[in-house]
């Protein structure tokens, strides 16, 4: 006898985002990138569907305050192909968390994001900013504390 037992399933037009700040101050990278990743994919949520961008839009500020554990800024490169013959670049970050601190952030949130176009639909919902200030008040987002 089978009953009637039906998952919820979230269609692409009813799911409602929220807008949510996180502070990035003394917060290990890789812990941060986690936590926002799921967020991003909507996983905090009841409504949850994996096929769904059921997620919500995350700004990151300051994101030049981020630690990275142990020897990371000497020993971990960024490494990036440019295409040619003998072209592999690589950056270590030292260097980029001082040059370019919110690419390095944004990096690390994409690792952790699928690698399809649901992932890049939700990664359009990432805003990352050096130092304290945002552009995106008209959207009143809500103060979210990191475990």
């Amino acid at each position: 006898m089978a009953t009637n037992n039906k998952s919820y399933m979230a269609k692409p037009g009813e799911v409602e985002s929220k807008w949510y700040v996180v502070d990035a101050t003394d917060v290990v990278l890789g812990r941060l990138a986690s936590q926002v990743a799921s967020i991003l994919k909507g996983k905090n949520k009841p409504e949850y569907t994996p096929n769904v961008d059921c997620g919500d839009h995350v700004i990151i500020i300051n994101c030049e305050k981020v630690r990275l554990t142990g020897n990371k800024l000497e020993d971990k490169y960024y490494r990036y192909h440019t295409g040619y013959i003998g072209g592999l670049k690589s950056i270590q970050y030292k260097k980029l968390m001082a040059e370019k601190p919110e690419f390095a952030v944004y990096k690390a949130v994409k690792g952790m994001l699928p690698k399809n176009s649901l992932g890049e639909k939700m990664l359009k919902k990432l805003r990352v900013y050096v130092g304290p200030e945002h552009n995106n008040q008209a959207q009143n987002p809500v103060e979210l504390k990191l475990n």
